[in-house]
């Protein structure tokens, strides 16, 4: 069964607006693991910072969430984006839950210990594979709707695309006719212009704050669902509306050291001040947690004796404002 979901105009908007260009699909390294049961969101509710419930309401329900789950510290565990597999109210209740492939076997560990006796299954789905497709004609029906699972926009942000779920060995030029295979490396530098983080290395687990990894910005959280882990430090935080660092897109316009820029590097103002911190990225681009108020200061990232110019900007898609 494929599940379509072209429920986001703004999205259906911009692909119409590529049309005649080709989609291109790329093969992302992230897990997936499904969790299945009669309490499956219920459970779910609980661990992330989402309202998972939406999932397995009647009506229109989104057909994916995204979300952290946090530690009791309120720091970021665990990057997640839920998929709903099941058609109706009717149905069982079958999630998807797509992650960092470095991390299953630890967030399989997390989930098991608050499982005790809810009624849920928790299994990898090694059968499967999961595509980001950039942006391209969607629009024309799959040929080949036996070999997807799932189509459907990124929940994180309209410039991201859509996510596709296939079986393993799927030809991707059949279920979207017309698209070609892309290096993922160019995906990655996608979303680093955009400042979309993913993955522990974008994330650093027990280090990253949802707050400051716009996750607000990124629909990956509900502040009137009720309690989760981690939820007392982000909801104050939010409610005092003081953000004073935030993860930003970063370029480096001059030549990189052969080595790159180390993960976690110190980046400074020309004046010496600490203004935030590398997180990852690949050539010139980056992303990088910032303070606010060096925004649009000359930064650089001080490397044996030398120093490594770069710039940071405000993604075009966040809400008007931000920044401040």
């Amino acid at each position: 069964m494929l599940v379509r979901a072209l429920t986001a105009p703004g999205l259906r908007r911009w692909c119409q607006g590529q049309r005649g260009a080709a989609a291109a699909c790329f093969p992302l390294g992230r897990a997936l693991l499904g969790v299945r049961g009669a309490e499956a969101a219920v459970f779910l509710q609980g661990l992330l910072t989402n309202d998972v419930t939406q999932l397995v309401v009647e009506g229109d329900a989104p057909t994916a969430l995204y979300a952290h789950a946090l530690n009791v510290q309120g720091r970021c565990l665990y990057d997640v984006i839920l998929y709903r597999l099941h058609g109706s109210t009717a149905e069982e209740p079958h999630i998807l839950l797509e992650c960092d492939s470095s991390v299953l076997d630890s967030i399989q560990q997390h989930l098991k210990v608050y499982k005790i006796r809810r009624k849920v299954t928790i299994a990898p789905c090694p059968d499967l594979s999961l595509w980001a497709v950039l942006p391209g004609d969607t629009g024309s029906l799959p040929k080949c709707a036996d070999q997807a699972l799932l189509l459907t926009p990124d929940p994180r942000a309209e410039v991201m695309g859509w996510r596709l779920i296939a079986k393993k060995g799927a030809n991707v030029s059949e279920i979207i006719p017309g698209s070609q295979v892309g290096d993922v490396e160019d995906y990655h530098r996608h979303r680093y212009k955009q400042g979309i983080p993913e993955g522990v290395k974008d994330l650093p687990p027990g280090v990253a704050l949802p707050l400051e990894s716009n996750l607000a910005f990124m629909n990956g959280i509900s502040f009137t669902k009720g309690c989760y882990i981690g939820q007392e430090l982000t909801a104050r935080t939010h409610h005092m509306g003081v953000i004073r660092k935030r993860l930003l897109p970063v370029s480096f316009p001059g030549p990189l050291p052969r080595a790159g820029i180390p993960e976690g590097a110190e980046i400074l103002t020309q004046a010496g001040k600490r203004a935030g911190k590398f997180r990852a990225g690949g050539g010139e681009l980056g992303i990088a947690l910032l303070r606010l108020a060096h925004l649009h200061e000359p930064l650089c990232v001080p490397l044996a004796g030398d120093r490594v110019e770069l710039r940071a900007t405000t993604p075009e898609w966040w809400p008007k404002g931000a920044a401040k």
